[in-house]
């Protein structure tokens, strides 16, 4: 299961690689990750039954990896990826992220034969994020048609990305798999404090900024917490301070620190007004912790909170307002939006319900005369 992104470093997409391998192990398959080396990080350990590899590389930020960095990274694994493949026998390759890791996924099916699946999330589809890889998706298109087309299997988690997927390409062979989660991480029964809290990338098209606009218009009690880092920090900064917003800004956190997990406990309200989202881990974590959830329909946002939120439209301060108004300071409401958004996420999006789905389309396409399954 190659993903240049795992825990510490990444988004959403590490996040899932970490909890999908966990759960193959706990369901009795044997699962090697290849990532990034990050820090002082082992290069070679095991953890919770995954066996997990990491290749020097060059990487400075948490949060975020240049091309020069993706570059190094598809270099340096290759090598790992060989040497695993030429001693373990797998029954398929799992990688993540069309690109990089798509790229020496096609590489090892040459040279060996392994079939490989991988899941898509988001930046790596073209059209998913225009304001940052519109240029280099199109540079890549030739690359992007050929990994595409030999995966035995290309994973969309939600509706709107495989869509996306459609657009470029009709004949793919798509398969829709949502994320998953570990039900339960969070506790439910802290005290809740007047706070809006935001955890995401600071990228354009996340919609703060959006947001900073329908808050200035508010009588607001409420604290604002904006958690994450990015390009488009710098000028949300600026914003919150022209509007006067009691805004905190953590930059990164640890997902699994103590901090965040503090702020997810005793939050109340938890925004995401994305204009173009995949499936959003972020939100599902909100979801675990019973906060009472706005973001924004017509993207994977809507797909994972379903009728367990507020939904509005993208790019629009005046229905976030509104939104937040029938919120603000309404706790019968925020907690049963809470209670049901518990709900959704044990019933739809445990980690062993969406697993035993990866298993099915691993047996679908392994490579064939070896042992049943992953």
């Amino acid at each position: 299961m190659p993903c240049y992104e795992f825990p510490p470093i990444g988004g959403g997409g590490s996040r899932v690689v970490d909890g999908l391998s966990r759960e193959l192990v706990r369901q009795g398959h044997e699962v090697d990750v290849v990532t990034t080396r990050f820090r002082d990080r082992a290069t070679s350990e095991m953890v919770d039954g995954v066996n997990i590899h990491r290749v020097k590389c060059v990487r400075l930020k948490e949060h975020f990896s240049t091309l020069p960095e993706a570059a190094i990274y598809v270099a340096a694994s290759m090598g790992k990826i060989r040497e695993l493949v030429s001693r373990r026998g797998y029954d398929i390759n799992h990688s993540h992220f069309i690109f990089p890791d798509g790229l020496n996924a096609r590489r090892m099916k040459w040279a060996s034969g392994l079939p490989y699946v991988i899941t898509a999330h988001g930046s790596d589809v073209p059209g998913y994020n225009p304001h940052r890889v519109r240029l280099l998706h199109h540079l890549l298109s030739p690359l992007w048609r050929g990994i595409t087309r030999e995966a035995s299997a290309l994973v969309c988690p939600s509706r709107s990305l495989q869509e996306l997927v459609a657009k470029r390409d009709p004949a793919l062979r798509t398969a829709r798999i949502p994320y998953g989660f570990d039900v339960g991480r969070y506790r439910n029964d802290s005290s809740r404090e007047r706070r809006i809290l935001v955890v995401t990338r600071m990228l354009r098209r996340k919609g703060i900024q959006f947001l900073l606009q329908a808050l200035k218009e508010l009588p607001l009690r409420h604290e604002i917490h904006l958690v994450g880092d990015g390009p488009y920090l710098p000028d949300l900064r600026k914003l919150a301070a022209q509007a006067q917003l009691p805004v905190t800004f953590h930059g990164w956190l640890d997902n699994k620190s103590a901090e965040l997990t503090q702020l997810y406990e005793t939050s109340e309200i938890f925004a995401l007004p994305s204009e173009q989202e995949n499936f959003p881990v972020a939100l599902m974590e909100a979801m675990d912790a019973g906060l009472a959830i706005v973001t924004t329909r017509g993207t994977g946002c809507a797909e994972v909170v379903g009728d367990a939120g507020v939904l509005v439209k993208p790019r629009d301060p005046a229905g976030l307002r509104t939104a937040l108004e029938s919120l603000l300071d309404k706790p019968e409401r925020v907690g049963r939006l809470g209670r049901a958004a518990r709900d959704r996420i044990a019933t739809e999006f445990a980690w062993p319900v969406i697993a035993r789905k990866y298993v099915d389309l691993y047996a679908a396409h392994r490579v064939q005369s070896r042992r049943p399954a992953a």
